[in-house]
C-alpha cells in the first residue's frame, strides 16, 4: 500500500496545481498579479528533508519531466530545477537544523529559486520580455506570499507523513 501512496500524494499535488490555477483566477480580484502555486515543489522539499533524499531527487526528476510535458513550452527547465533544487537543500539541510520553521523558510527560498530559473531561462529565450523589476512585483511576491501560506498549512502534516514514511524505510 505504501508503494502507491506516495506517488499517488505527490499526482495529488501535481494536479492541485493546475485544479488552484483554475479554480482561483486572479481577474476576479480586479488585480493583474499572478498566483503561481508550486505545491508539487514543496512536497518535493519536504519528502528531500524528512523522508529520503534519494528518493526525493528522483521524484524531482520523474514530476519535473511530467510538469514540463505537460504545462510548458520548453521541456527541461522543471526537469533540471526541481532535483537541482532538492539536492541544494538536502545539502542545507546537513547545516540547518530541521525544524519545522527552517524548513519553511528554505522551502520559500526553493520556490524563489525555482522561480527566479525559470524567469531567466525564459527572459534569455525571449519567451518574455517582462522586465525583472516588473516581474518582482506583478509575479515572484505574490507567488511567494501564496506558496508560503500553502507550507504554513501543509507543513505539519507532511513532515509526520515523510516522518513515518521514512521510519518504514529503514525497518524494511
Amino acid at each position: 500500500m505504501r508503494k502507491f501512496l506516495l506517488p499517488a500524494l505527490f499526482l495529488f499535488f501535481f494536479i492541485m496545481e493546475s485544479i488552484f490555477v483554475e479554480l482561483l483566477p486572479v481577474q476576479h480580484f480586479n488585480s493583474n498579479r499572478i498566483l503561481v502555486p508550486h505545491f508539487l515543489l514543496i512536497v518535493t522539499l519536504f519528502f528531500t528533508i524528512y523522508g529520503n533524499k534519494t528518493h526525493g531527487i528522483i521524484y524531482g526528476f520523474a514530476f519535473g519531466l511530467l510538469f514540463d510535458i505537460v504545462y510548458t513550452e520548453v521541456i527541461g527547465i522543471y526537469l533540471f530545477m526541481i532535483p537541482l533544487i532538492a539536492y541544494i537543500t538536502s545539502k542545507m539541510m546537513q547545516i540547518l537544523q530541521s525544524n519545522i520553521i527552517v524548513v519553511t523558510i528554505v522551502s520559500i527560498v526553493g520556490v524563489a529559486l525555482l522561480e527566479l530559473g525559470v524567469y531567466e531561462m525564459n527572459y534569455l529565450i525571449k519567451i518574455t520580455s517582462m522586465d525583472f523589476t516588473t516581474y518582482t512585483t506583478l509575479r515572484l511576491l505574490p507567488t511567494l506570499i501564496l506558496n508560503l501560506a500553502f507550507t504554513i498549512i501543509v507543513a505539519y502534516p507532511l513532515k509526520k507523513f515523510f516522518e513515518k514514511y521514512a521510519i518504514d524505510l529503514k525497518k524494511e
